[in-house]
């Protein structure tokens, strides 16, 4: 069996490298499966730094970014590329992970090639096609054309069967970020001054301002905020609002600190920098490498994110996540305890973030290291999936709020 595993972003890598790990210790174990491992190219140079820490080697790069290109050239650049590829390789499967739009692309280059998709976190259901904007829609139509469906959560698989998709076609896995957490977040990491800003060229190594940043953030006394927000759907007014929320939060609780690392778009480092960059208690600084970032989770007394990968990460941390949408694809944090829905209203941020950061207050590890995403066994189960074994059952942690 061949299988063709494809991905272009560091979230996909991240999630991907447990299940490329696992599929080559099956090989080794005699198992008959080969591996192919190809990149978009969407983000290169983080997606190069997450190989470099699982020990991965990618067989191709389709190099498809493009200054200033829209979906709609990303779209035809991974059709094109991965076009003669399948032709060559003739995969039994191709892997796609989750809802980016190399993932939805090379899907349908798959199902064009008449190659079975196999999709890793499956299921994730907002109710409006535009959010998130372009994922809902993306991962709704790798839906239509995938074969095998790997959910990560049970209610991730009752989304897939509410919408036909037979039983029989759905395997609950847990989600394979897990397993990487569990795998990398005790690794050290040191300090080189040489090093590029973010991180890529070493996983393992962060410029010195990366380290300040996190010893500050974690400093003994004080309550610290991580905060992050990329999401289309909050650039402008809403980001503002996120903005003003934190300045309250300020006035009202000395101890705490913010570390905001900021996406580069001019959109929302701008508006950061106007409301925030005076403040002596925030620090804005460039993107952080993967591991510090998961250095600044364990660190930190609270979150503030709109992002859906922390969601899933934080609570592995027994660290609370303010979610900065109206409506996230992964109820199963808020259900469990471990997440609250606050949106973008000033006064419900603030009220929220002030009762949970009291409580760390009082016991910085305000939750117990649980998650409703997995166990750190989601790899096996996929891989067994894909060779058409049985598949080991996931039963997810009810967390504290159960």
């Amino acid at each position: 069996m061949k299988v063709m595993v494809v991905f272009g972003t560091r979230p996909e890598a991240v999630k991907l490298a447990p299940v490329i790990q696992e599929l080559e210790r099956r090989r080794v174990q005699g198992a008959a499966v080969t591996t192919r491992v190809v990149l978009t190219g969407q983000h290169r140079e983080l997606v190069a730094s997450m190989l470099a820490l699982f020990q991965i080697e990618a067989h191709e790069d389709l190099k498809i970014m493009r200054p200033g290109q829209g979906l709609t050239q990303v779209t035809v650049r991974v059709l094109e590329g991965l076009e003669p590829i399948l032709q060559r390789e003739r995969p039994d499967w191709v892997v796609v992970q989750g809802d980016t739009t190399s993932a939805f692309a090379a899907a349908l280059a798959a199902f064009y090639a008449h190659v079975p998709v196999a999709h890793v976190e499956a299921g994730l259901r907002t109710s409006s096609l535009w959010l998130p904007y372009p994922e809902e829609a993306n991962r709704r139509l790798i839906t239509r054309l995938a074969t095998l469906h790997l959910a990560a959560t049970p209610w991730a698989a009752a989304n897939l069967q509410q919408e036909g998709v037979p039983p029989e076609a759905i395997r609950v896995t847990g989600n394979p970020v897990v397993d990487a957490l569990h795998q990398i977040r005790a690794l050290p990491l040191r300090v080189a001054p040489d090093q590029e800003k973010r991180g890529e060229a070493d996983p393992l190594a962060v410029p010195p301002w990366a380290d300040e940043a996190l010893r500050w953030l974690g400093e003994p006394g004080s309550l610290g905020i991580l905060l992050t927000s990329h999401r289309r759907e909050n650039w402008g007014e809403p980001l503002e609002r996120i903005c003003r929320a934190v300045l309250h939060i300020l006035r009202a609780e000395p101890r705490a600190r913010v570390l905001f690392p900021c996406h580069p778009n001019p959109r929302v480092r701008g508006v950061a920098q106007a409301i925030l960059g005076g403040e002596a208690r925030v620090r804005l600084t460039e993107p952080l490498g993967y591991l510090p970032f998961l250095k600044a989770m364990e660190r930190a007394s609270l979150i503030l994110s709109d992002s859906g990968g922390v969601q899933e990460e934080a609570p592995a941390f027994g660290r609370p996540v303010l979610v900065l949408r109206e409506e996230t694809e992964r109820p199963e944090a808020v259900e469990a305890g471990v997440a609250n829905l606050v949106g973008t209203d000033v006064d419900r941020i603030v009220t929220r973030a002030l009762e949970l950061l009291r409580q760390a207050g009082a016991n910085r590890q305000t939750l117990p290291p649980a998650s409703p995403f997995g166990d750190g066994r989601a790899a096996p189960r996929i891989v067994s999936a894909l060779l058409g074994e049985p598949v080991e059952p996931f039963q997810p942690s009810p967390g504290p709020g159960a």
